[in-house]
């Protein structure tokens, strides 16, 4: 009687093919994290500053006034810079004013790409080449145009956020809501200073840190001031005390998407935001906020991380573990005082 052939035992390549291929991805790895993360000699990310830094201005006599339907905001759902705009415009209920355009990010593209073709484009680059010709720079979002003129008026998000805190009052639903206001902005300037560093940017410098060196300094400053925010919020609602803040908006959209995307994708892991005493019910306090949730999908988060940040995932493989299902448990920070 004929024995089964047995199958000859899967084994690993041999030493000179491991160090090939381990030599052709790092260098590739590195070539494309050039493109997409530019570092200092060190290996730690430097973010380009934003180019256009013009203002909506409450003189009607200035290039940009207030007016309800003449501003669009393009924004990516997963892109937390462009998130803090939907926040705001959401808390001010500015919704009916100014007009939102949803940009996807596209590897093959090479940047973000219109859902839809919007007036015979296709690209958010060619929108940028559409307000300033020749234009080399990154293409990045949220942008904030002007219908009239068919340009870019800004596109920091910080300065946005200001714009839309009280630049077009006369047309918001929630004119008296005040998210940057004259008594507090010191407090703000100083943790949204602190926060952008180590935080909102600090998990993009561990993500895209490309030593060991350069890692190291950027996860422990990126705990550290985790930490300092915990305990700050052991006694108060919010970071600048009992009323919420720009600042409070702007640390938000970095730990939605803590847990889900840089505990793991960036290498954050010493700790996830659910597992902070304080840092926990308040994320849960902010996205109960009125206007807040609906500014939040997950999905397209890990999507817009997992599946297009190749050198940082090149599988494109989508967790599917996390959910927001856990950020509306109460959170039992009202008894802080609320003023808001």
């Amino acid at each position: 009687m004929t024995q089964p052939t047995r199958k000859a035992k899967a084994t690993l390549p041999a030493k000179s093919i491991i160090r090939l291929g381990r030599f052709a991805w790092t260098t590739m790895w590195h070539l494309m994290m050039s493109r997409l993360a530019p570092r200092d000699a060190s290996g730690a990310y430097i973010r380009p500053a934003s180019e256009f830094r013009n203002a909506i201005d409450t003189d009607s006599n200035r290039p940009y006034p207030p007016a309800a339907g003449r501003y669009r905001l393009y924004v990516g759902l997963g892109c937390p810079w462009a998130h803090r705009t939907l926040i705001v415009r959401a808390l001010k209920g500015l919704e009916d004013a100014i007009s939102v355009t949803i940009v996807s990010p596209s590897p093959e593209a090479g940047g973000w790409i219109f859902d839809t073709p919007e007036n015979g484009l296709q690209t958010l680059a060619e929108l940028y080449q559409q307000a300033k010709p020749g234009y080399t720079g990154r293409s990045t979002v949220p942008v904030l145009w002007d219908t009239q003129t068919q340009t870019i008026v800004n596109n920091e998000s910080a300065e946005i956020i200001v714009m839309l805190n009280d630049r077009l009052n006369e047309f918001a639903q929630y004119p008296e809501l005040d998210l940057y206001p004259a008594e507090l902005r010191e407090a703000i300037d100083s943790w949204n200073e602190k926060i952008y560093h180590a935080v909102n940017n600090g998990v993009y410098r561990c993500g895209f840190a490309q030593t060991q060196a350069a890692y190291n300094t950027a996860v422990n400053e990126l705990f550290t001031v985790l930490n300092e925010i915990d305990a700050a919020l052991e006694h108060q609602r919010y970071l600048c005390g009992n009323r919420l803040t720009l600042a409070d908006v702007r640390l938000f959209t970095t730990l939605i998407r803590f847990d889900a995307v840089y505990y793991g994708l960036f290498k954050c892991d010493r700790r996830r935001i659910q597992d902070y005493p304080n840092l926990a019910g308040y994320l849960r306090d902010l996205y109960q906020l009125p206007g807040v949730a609906s500014t939040c999908d997950l999905e397209v988060i890990k999507r817009d991380y997992y599946g297009n940040l190749f050198p940082l995932n090149p599988g494109g493989i989508i967790p599917t573990g996390s959910s927001l299902d856990n950020l509306l448990a109460p959170h039992d920070r009202a008894k802080l005082k609320d003023l808001f």
